[in-house]
């Protein structure tokens, strides 16, 4: 078998050419056709600030009710 790239004699059963390294065959799988397969879509960051914001309310609160509590203790 020849190399369709280089025209390297090669086995007959190769998957590489042992000379350029490029595949003997075509691959089975299609690459994607847009976009780097490590870039991942990015997250809202909506419900992270959502839930800061309700533990801030919540701790004033808190503090607000457990202030006034102590206050009027004799």
């Amino acid at each position: 078998m020849t190399c369709k790239y280089c025209q390297t004699d090669i086995a007959d059963k190769a998957l590489i050419c042992y000379r350029c390294g490029r595949s003997t065959t075509e691959p089975r799988v299609a690459s994607p056709l847009q976009g780097s397969l490590f870039e991942g879509r990015r997250r809202s960051r909506l419900p992270m600030v959502g839930a800061t914001i309700l533990v801030v309310v919540v701790i004033v609160v808190a503090w607000l009710l457990l202030g006034q509590d102590a206050s009027l203790a004799p």
